[in-house]
C-alpha cells in the first residue's frame, strides 16, 4: 500500500486563535489509518490587502490583547514557504480548512502554489452552504458537505486505492466537463466514537499560547458540543440543523463526559495545557445532571477555563459550581439591546429586565465576564444601537465586545439581508472585522464603523462626556483627535 498524503492549509489572520481542533482531530483520524499529514499554517504570517484591510483607524476593543510576537515575514514570504513546503511533503491532496470570512485568503495561498498537481478540496460551514459558489472557484476541486470526518476518510482511501471517488457520500466535485457532481449529505458522526487525543503536534508550539486577560496562556478548546438548541437569525447554526431534520437527523449533540475527560487529559498529558475553552454554543445549556457530572469530573483539574452563554442560562447555582471547579471568565451574548427589534430580528427571547438580573449574578459572585454586542443588522439604525449601549450600561460587564454584523451564507438574516436589496446575494463576507457589508439608507457603512469605534466609550464614560464621544464619531481630523484623546483615557481607567 503506499504512502498518501495530505497537506491541510490553515488560512488564519489572526495571531490570538487557538489551535484549530477541527484539522488536529482529522489529522488523527488519518494517521490513525495509516495516512501521512502535515500542515501549513499561515498564522504569524503579516498578510495585510483584500482579506485584512489596513485600518483606517484602530478599533477600539474593550479588552487587553496580549500577542505572542512571532512575524514570519509578508504574503511573498509566505509564499516562498509554502511553497517549499509542498515541495518537501510533496501531497497527493490539498484540504483547506476555512471560514467564510478566510476564503478568499485560502484561494490565493493555493493561487500561489507553483505547478500544483494535488487537488484540493475545501471544507467547513461556508462549503457546506456555499458549495457552487465555492466550486466556482478554479483553484477548489472538491468541497465537503456537512461534517468532514467520514468523508474526508473515505475519500483519502478511495484516492489512494484508485478507486472511482465521485459518488462519496457529502463530497461535492466538479467533473472533466466541469459540471458539478452533488452527492448527498451523510448523517452526522457519533461524535462520541471520534478519538480524543488530537493530533496537536502538528502545529508549532508557539501556536499553543493564546492571551486572556492580559495573560498567555498554553490554552486549548475542548469541543462539549455540537450544534445549538437555539435558532438565533444571525448564525448558521440553525441552518445546520434544519439540513439535517430534512434526513431524520438531530444535528445537535452533547459529547458524553467521559470522552471531555479523555481530550482534558491528552491537552494536560501531553501539551502541558493551562487553560480551557469550553468550545460550545451555549455551554450552560446542558441539563442540571450533566452539568454536575461535569463539575464532578472537572474537580479533578480545577484548570482556569472560559465558557459562552446566554443570559438566560445563567443561575446562581450553576456560576457557584463552575467558579468552585475554575470558571475564570465568561462570554455573554446580548447582541442587540431593544427588546421588540431583538426578538423580532434575531429570535432572541429574553427581556432586557431578565438580562440585567441575570448578568448580576456573576458580577456578585466576583467572576469576570464580557458581553458580546453587535451593530449594523439589518433594518438597524444608530438609535437602535443607543438601546444596546443603554443595557449595556445597565450591566456590570468587564468588558464589552462590539463586532459589525457580518451575513454569513447560511444564516436567516443573510437572506433577509438580500432580499430587502442591502447586499448583492453572491457576497463572500471576508473578514468580519471590517466595514458592514450592508448598503441601508438608514445607516450607512461609515456609522456602523464610527458607532463601533466608540461602543465602549458610550457604556463606560458618564453621560455628561456624550457630546465628545460624539465628536470623537465623526471620521474628520478634529473627530479623530478627540477619539485618540479618550481612547487613551478610557484605556488608563476601564482596561
Amino acid at each position: 500500500m503506499r504512502d498518501f498524503k495530505i497537506l491541510f492549509l490553515y488560512p488564519n489572520l489572526r495571531k490570538e486563535s487557538t489551535v484549530p481542533p477541527s484539522i488536529t482531530l482529522l489529522s488523527r483520524i488519518l494517521k490513525n489509518h495509516s495516512f501521512k499529514t502535515d500542515v501549513f499554517d499561515s498564522t504569524g504570517y503579516e498578510v495585510k490587502d483584500r482579506w485584512q484591510k489596513d485600518k483606517k483607524e484602530e478599533i477600539l476593543t474593550a479588552r487587553v490583547s496580549a500577542h505572542v510576537n512571532v512575524d514570519k515575514g509578508d504574503f511573498d514570504d509566505m509564499a516562498i514557504d509554502l511553497n517549499k513546503k509542498i515541495n518537501d511533503f510533496n501531497p497527493d491532496l490539498i484540504a483547506i480548512s476555512s471560514t467564510e470570512s478566510t476564503f478568499l485568503f485560502g484561494v490565493d495561498m493555493v493561487k500561489s502554489i507553483k505547478d500544483r498537481k494535488a487537488p484540493v478540496i475545501l471544507g467547513g460551514v461556508f462549503a457546506t452552504f456555499a458549495p457552487e459558489r465555492v466550486l466556482g472557484f478554479e483553484e477548489i476541486d472538491m468541497v465537503c458537505i456537512g461534517e468532514g470526518e467520514e468523508t474526508l476518510l473515505e475519500l483519502c482511501e478511495k484516492m489512494r486505492d484508485g478507486k472511482n471517488y465521485s459518488d462519496t457520500k457529502g463530497l461535492w466535485l466538479k467533473n472533466r466537463g466541469g459540471n458539478i457532481i452533488k452527492n448527498p449529505i451523510r448523517r452526522p458522526v457519533d461524535i462520541n466514537k471520534n478519538p480524543t487525543d488530537f493530533d496537536v503536534g502538528l502545529f508549532e508550539e508557539w501556536r499553543y499560547y493564546r492571551p486572556m486577560a492580559g495573560k498567555l496562556y498554553r490554552m486549548f478548546s475542548v469541543e462539549t458540543s455540537r450544534g445549538c438548541p437555539f435558532f438565533c437569525t444571525f448564525c448558521n447554526t440553525p441552518a445546520q440543523k434544519r439540513m439535517y431534520a430534512q434526513i431524520g437527523e438531530n444535528f445537535f449533540r452533547q459529547k458524553s463526559i467521559g470522552k471531555i475527560k479523555e481530550e482534558i487529559k491528552n491537552y494536560i498529558d501531553n501539551f502541558k495545557a493551562e487553560y480551557f475553552f469550553f468550545w460550545a454554543d451555549t455551554f450552560i445549556s446542558m441539563p442540571d445532571e450533566e452539568l454536575d457530572e461535569f463539575c464532578k469530573m472537572y474537580s479533578e483539574f480545577k484548570i482556569p477555563f472560559f465558557i459562552q452563554t446566554r443570559p438566560e442560562t445563567l443561575t446562581e447555582e450553576r456560576l457557584k459550581k463552575l467558579k468552585n471547579i475554575g470558571l475564570h471568565r465568561l462570554a455573554v451574548g446580548i447582541e442587540q439591546g431593544n427588546e421588540e427589534f431583538r426578538k423580532r430580528m434575531l429570535k432572541r427571547l429574553y427581556s432586557n429586565k431578565e438580562a440585567i438580573e441575570k448578568l448580576k449574578i456573576p458580577a456578585e459572585l466576583g467572576i469576570s465576564f464580557s458581553t458580546f454586542n453587535l451593530v449594523g443588522l439589518p433594518d438597524e439604525t444608530p438609535e437602535l444601537v443607543m438601546d444596546t449601549i443603554e443595557l449595556n450600561r445597565q450591566i456590570k460587564s468587564d468588558t464589552t465586545n462590539c463586532s459589525t454584523f457580518t451575513p454569513f451564507y447560511g444564516s436567516e438574516l443573510r437572506q433577509y439581508a438580500v432580499k430587502k436589496g442591502y447586499m448583492k446575494s453572491d457576497v463572500i463576507c471576508h473578514n468580519p472585522y471590517d466595514d458592514s457589508e450592508l448598503d441601508m439608507p438608514q445607516f450607512p457603512k461609515e456609522k456602523i464603523r464610527a458607532m463601533k469605534r466608540v461602543f465602549a466609550m458610550y457604556i463606560k464614560f458618564p453621560k455628561d462626556r456624550w457630546p465628545e464621544i460624539r465628536l470623537a464619531e465623526e471620521f474628520t481630523p478634529e473627530g479623530d483627535a478627540k477619539w485618540k484623546e479618550l481612547r487613551k483615557e478610557f484605556v488608563e481607567n476601564y482596561f
